[in-house]
């Protein structure tokens, strides 16, 4: 399994890549192992106000049916528009063409409470 460095995570299983105050996010490598075949994604709409640890979407895979935690505050200013339409990518590539969203971060104290990638990988490895 792949946990990128430059990466922050969450213990729900979502990863973040921050940029200025940008951040991208998406599902980890874990997340999409273990939910199996992605087959639908539900995302919020450009303009939505994100509030950490409230759900902005769902993954659906042949197995489960799931909530995407926002693991940050914010309003989104972007979303993978390819998602829809191919769900799958997120099995494929979830950390370069499967990131979910992008939100313009309205409290970046709040990354202070992220995993880095060795936190992320000791979390997962006790699961």
């Amino acid at each position: 399994m792949d946990f990128p460095e430059e990466l922050k995570y969450t213990e729900e299983h979502e990863w973040i890549a921050i940029e200025a105050d940008i951040a991208t996010i998406g599902i980890s490598d874990f997340a999409q192992n273990q939910l199996g075949d992605v087959v639908f994604v539900e995302l919020p709409e450009v303009g939505d106000e994100l509030e950490v640890g409230k759900p902005f979407g769902v993954v659906e895979s042949v197995k489960a049916v799931s909530d995407v935690y926002s693991p940050l505050s914010g309003e989104v200013v972007e979303i993978n528009e390819e998602l829809p339409d191919a769900p799958e990518t997120l099995n494929t590539s979830p950390y370069e063409d499967g990131w979910m969203i992008k939100i313009r971060l309205s409290d970046p104290q709040e990354i202070d409470d992220l995993l880095d990638a060795s936190a992320y990988q000791e979390l997962v490895a006790d699961e």
